[in-house]
């Protein structure tokens, strides 16, 4: 009895569509076919109508992509899937940004259409996290790197599926905290990249001429100091993936060059004259508004279209509470692990709280919040702080503890570590507010002038934040 659910095959080859009606009749699918996607549009605007469709690209007459927009304009609620002989780039994100399911090319295997089409017959119901067991998690090694319950983040997990097979730039925009990170590596992981280079430039952290050097290396006396030549990102990377985080704070004659490279494959290293060609996929991540950027003239419009092959907009957690329950346990196992330390369950009064909280910080301060309960050994602070709304720890990384023994003895020094970490953090905010004005900083931060040089100098954040 064919009841595994409704599929509809839409291909102007009669031998395809004869395989495949066969191949999933025996698999216990529901199977129609027609020629043409002038054909498909009139099925299913009948009762009952299929819930998924299989959807040649290549056909006389109203190609696949024309059918994928009316199909979605039609009947929204259908899942395509789309599949061809040809894995054009451009095809293939036109194709997720109108909204198909996945992506396949012939010949493709029997074992992945099936899978392909268990998944969109049975999808995460809207709002419902499903039991851990069904958890979508990638890895890298023994790193647990993504994890998605939430509906939002499996729809770009599958869309990162699609477009990682592709060699496109993709823009990833979202919150600080959200995971940008995560979604770059995940795309380098799934694309045929993975087996290479992949790196990570944060543009804030530099000052541009240094950030130059840092991209496209040098050659001797190009400046005081350069005594021999090195290498930058670009030509470690070749054959890799780099990822461009905060692309926004780049100044304008960097992205320039950026733009050069992204069009060209090649760029100078500075004080050479030759050109050095690379094949680099650029991934690029931001958390500015892009539009605002660019009517500032902060982004060049070329260049923000030259990466926008492809946009993930990131949610914040507070758009993701379905998820936060799992990542607290998920975060609880894996830094418990770790750092040596037993993996005490959470209350359900304190998932709760986390539940309702805003998580300003993402899933950095949730990170934070997690390692700090595991030196604590105690929730009750962390719970008071959720209940009253207050921002727990900063978003910058809490210093581990080591996994010895010992390290439960001096609780005391811990907590001062993560004090210290929280001043750390307002002063380097106040000194990027105040582009490093430091009366201005030290007037925000309320502390006299010494005392601010003095903690500068302590924390060494004029090498590590300027």
């Amino acid at each position: 009895m064919n009841d595994r659910g409704n599929v509809l095959v839409v291909d102007d080859e009669p031998d395809m569509l004869h395989y495949l009606e066969t191949m999933l009749e025996l698999e216990s699918f529901q199977v129609e076919t027609v020629s043409s996607g002038e054909a498909a549009l009139e099925r299913v605007r009948k009762d009952p109508s299929p819930q998924v469709v299989l959807l040649d690209v290549v056909m006389p007459g109203m190609d696949g992509l024309q059918t994928l927009e009316s199909l979605r304009r039609i009947r929204p609620e259908i899942k395509v899937v789309m599949f061809s002989c040809i894995n054009d780039p451009r095809t293939v994100v036109q194709a997720v940004r109108l909204g198909a399911q996945d992506y396949l090319t012939k010949p493709f295997d029997k074992g992945g259409l099936i899978e392909v089409i268990e998944q969109c017959l049975h999808p995460l119901p809207k709002g419902e996290a499903p039991p851990e067991a069904s958890v979508d998690a990638e890895e890298v090694g023994d790193e647990v790197f993504f994890v998605a319950a939430n509906e939002a983040m499996l729809k770009i997990r599958n869309q990162v599926a699609m477009v990682a097979r592709v060699d496109v730039p993709v823009l990833i925009l979202g919150e600080s905290g959200t995971g940008k990170e995560v979604i770059a590596r995940l795309i380098h992981n799934l694309s045929t990249r993975r087996g290479r280079t992949f790196l990570k430039v944060n543009c804030a952290a530099l000052p541009n001429d240094l950030l130059e050097s840092e991209l496209f290396g040098y050659e001797p006396g190009a400046f005081t100091g350069a005594v021999r030549p090195k290498p930058g990102k670009f030509e470690l990377c070749d054959g890799g993936t780099l990822l461009l985080d905060e692309i926004g704070e780049m100044s304008p004659n960097l992205q320039a060059k950026l733009l050069h490279v992204l069009q060209d494959h090649q760029f100078s290293r500075l004080g050479s004259r030759s050109e050095t060609r690379v094949n680099v996929r650029v991934l690029a991540a931001t958390n500015v508004d892009i539009a605002e950027a660019i009517a500032a003239s902060k982004l060049r419009e070329d260049l923000y279209y030259r990466l926008n092959a492809f946009t993930v907009q990131v949610p914040p957690l507070r758009e993701r509470r379905d998820e936060i329950q799992l990542l607290l346990r998920h975060f609880l196992y894996r830094f418990a692990a770790r750092y040596g330390r037993d993996p005490r369950a959470l209350s359900p009064a304190f998932l709760e709280a986390a539940k309702n909280y805003d998580w300003p910080g993402n899933l950095r301060e949730l990170e934070n919040v997690v390692k700090r309960y595991l030196i604590l050994g105690d929730e009750t602070e962390l719970l008071e702080d959720l209940k009253r709304g207050e921002n727990i720890v900063p978003t910058r990384a809490v210093a581990p503890p080591r996994a010895t023994k010992e390290a439960t003895g001096d609780l005391k020094s811990l907590v001062r570590g993560l004090k210290d970490e929280a001043e750390m953090e307002a002063i380097a905010k106040a000194l990027k507010q105040t582009n490093w004005n430091r009366k201005q900083a030290a007037r925000l931060l309320n502390i006299s002038y010494k005392a601010l040089l003095y903690k500068i100098r302590q924390y060494g954040l004029e090498t590590k934040t300027r």
